[in-house]
């Protein structure tokens, strides 16, 4: 059955329709980790290049059969490989097949992946799209696009959402852009957002994210005086199909909002855009998110930067956070904060069209300005939760090792569970990114190989929702 129907028939409220405040009857329950499976590392996909797993995910279909679940998803990976600065990998998205048996009571079940389609993305006149650290503007789509040294349009691609009519909405790093693409990958339109976020170098738009090609030249300065941080973009993304609205969140806050270091970059923002046309895309709201906060082991306070956006079948929203150099494939062994929260804008300011979306700063140094409410989170799912991570013998911390949670866990697709008994509960799948970390990799026509294989893996939860 096409998720589409399901989740219309359900959706009743939109990001930004005010609600009374939440109480805890209100809040999904976590009913715990029901799958999870894996890739290898070395998989290629089909242009024969290291695949890379997901800093996007979005559902294409679901339904239950007679021994458990299975669907077909979209699986975006970003720029490429980039340990050693950007390459030209053509920018693309993967279709896989998931599915898993009913699972057994105190385990999760294993979960079968297969990789079946990849499509490269191409601008309007039919070029390859390029993941090189932009050091130019494109104009030859129509709007003043990222560009590479190659007369490439760059992209660093985050999210992605599926349309009604089978055509992508994709979000990037770089410009912060949203792109709307065809089903088969060809570019249709691209929106870039306020003044305010656009990074600004000199009093000009320089889109570069300090990430240059071998031997490339860097930006000057290295970061933007103001708007989005470097590698700080368009992180998140979702559409609700009831409001007709697309909504994504910056990875953590603009430069002149405390993006400018990490104990500060906590107030990030929401957009809401009308998305009735996809290819005029018009922001009717706009919203400060406080980004969850935690501990280090030395006991300074860190945000934890926001990695993707996903809706519920109700109209709401799950951001989901996380700390970064910690997990397998990289030196820290424990994660300090990899969570799902709901994440709640009914009382908060809309700040849209208002000076905050020039360069007056909404938060400077970080601090939120004192006429503007911000939304709420809620914390739904926590991932590094051991019990719930040994149901499918994986483990966040000690021993570092393949069972030790990867470090990046940046997308989030959410189906019903099809249960006649609990018709509101859904299925949270959350897929990691893993930086095309391999021993035996193959990319932009030449090899190379890391230290360690850092397979894609979906982690399946179910959610309870009264």
């Amino acid at each position: 059955m096409r998720l589409q129907a399901l989740f219309l028939s359900v959706a009743v409220a939109a990001l930004g329709v005010s609600a009374a405040p939440l109480l805890a009857s209100d809040l999904p329950v976590n009913a715990g980790l029901v799958a999870s499976g894996s890739l290898p590392a070395n998989l290629k996909d089909g242009f024969g290049e290291t695949f890379g797993s997901g800093s996007g995910m979005a559902a294409i279909d679901w339904k239950k059969t007679d021994t458990g679940y299975a669907g077909t998803f979209l699986l975006l990976p970003d720029r490429g490989y980039n340990v050693e600065g950007t390459t030209d990998y053509q920018t693309r998205i993967n279709t896989l097949s998931i599915a898993f048996p009913a699972p057994a009571a105190g385990n999760a079940a294993e979960a079968t992946l297969k990789l079946e389609a990849t499509v490269k993305f191409t601008d309007k006149t039919g070029k390859n799209l390029s993941g090189l650290d932009p050091v130019a503007i494109n104009t030859a789509n129509g709007v003043d696009l990222p560009g590479a040294a190659t007369g490439a349009v760059s992209l660093d691609p985050e999210a992605v959402v599926r349309l009604p009519d089978g055509s992508l909405m994709v979000s990037d790093e770089y410009g912060p852009a949203i792109y709307h693409f065809s089903a088969e990958g060809k570019m249709l339109s691209a929106t870039l957002p306020p003044q305010a976020i656009l990074p600004m170098r000199k009093g000009a738009v320089n889109y570069s994210s300090n990430n240059p090609a071998n031997g490339g030249p860097k930006p000057d300065p290295e970061d933007p005086e103001t708007g989005r941080q470097n590698n700080q973009g368009f992180e998140g993304m979702a559409y609700d199909p009831a409001a007709k609205t697309l909504t994504v969140v910056l990875q953590s806050a603009t430069r002149q909002d405390g993006g400018d270091k990490k104990s500060t970059r906590r107030n990030t923002r929401a957009l809401v855009y009308d998305a009735a046309n996809p290819d005029s895309l018009t922001l009717k709201a706009e919203y400060v998110v406080p980004l969850p906060t935690f501990k280090d082991g030395e006991g300074k306070t860190l945000v934890a930067a926001e990695s993707e956006l996903a809706i519920l079948p109700d109209g709401r929203y799950l951001l989901l956070s996380r700390d970064s150099n910690n997990g397998w494939g990289v030196k820290g062994e424990t994660s300090l904060y990899r969570r799902l929260d709901l994440l709640d804008v009914s009382g908060a300011t809309n700040i849209a069209g208002t000076e905050f979306d020039g360069l007056k700063p909404v938060a400077p140094k970080g601090e939120l300005d004192a006429s503007v409410k911000p939304a709420t989170l809620t914390t739904v799912i926590d991932i590094n939760d051991n019990a719930e991570l040994a149901k499918a013998g994986l483990h966040n911390g000690a021993p570092h090792d393949a069972t030790d949670l990867s470090e990046k866990w940046e997308s989030v697709a959410v189906v019903p569970a099809l249960d006649d008994a609990h018709p509101k509960d859904v299925f949270v799948l959350i897929a990691n990114d893993n930086d095309f970390l391999t021993t035996d990799g193959f990319q932009a026509g030449a090899a190379y190989k890391e230290k360690t294989d850092v397979d894609t893996r979906v982690l399946v939860y179910r959610l309870s929702i009264n």
